[in-house]
């Protein structure tokens, strides 16, 4: 019977320093090349993040300036009504004159408070979508980058 000669493995005969240094280079030039991709992509990353938080800050703040000016106008808008329906409450001569005046500010009030409510409502719908719209936006562009690769 004859027998098989192997290499072995572990021998030190088989062994190329040479080979373990260009290994290990190219192991090493590898890892750098990867880890400049990944830091460049984090980096693209943040500055995104950053621009799309500063985007949605600024729309919040406009936004609030926005309803807070609304607002304003609302109780304006209501004081005014209520000073003059009181000055035409100093005029009544009769309890009838009275009923109907305030009967006529009350229906006056509810339809200006409905208006009032509309609009304050599109405000917040608009400011709404003007502050998620940074967001939204870089998330999109988030999944088609996930997409592509």
């Amino acid at each position: 019977m004859a027998t098989k000669k192997t290499d072995d493995v572990f021998s030190l005969a088989s062994f190329d320093p040479a080979k373990v240094t260009e290994t290990f280079h190219d192991f090493a030039e590898k890892g750098a090349a990867q880890s400049k991709e990944a830091y460049s992509k984090m980096k693209t990353a943040a500055e995104d993040a950053t621009k799309t938080v500063e985007a949605t800050i600024e729309s919040a703040q406009s936004g609030t300036v926005e309803l807070g000016l609304k607002a304003i106008d609302a109780l304006r808008t209501n004081a005014e009504n209520s000073l003059s329906h009181m000055e035409a409450l100093m005029g009544v001569k009769s309890v009838s004159e009275l009923f109907e005046l305030q009967t006529a500010f009350i229906r006056k009030q509810a339809e200006l408070a409905m208006e009032q409510a509309k609009s304050m409502q599109e405000a917040t719908r608009k400011i709404a979508e003007t502050v998620t719209k940074p967001g939204k936006d870089a998330a999109e562009k988030a999944i088609s980058g996930f997409k592509k690769n």
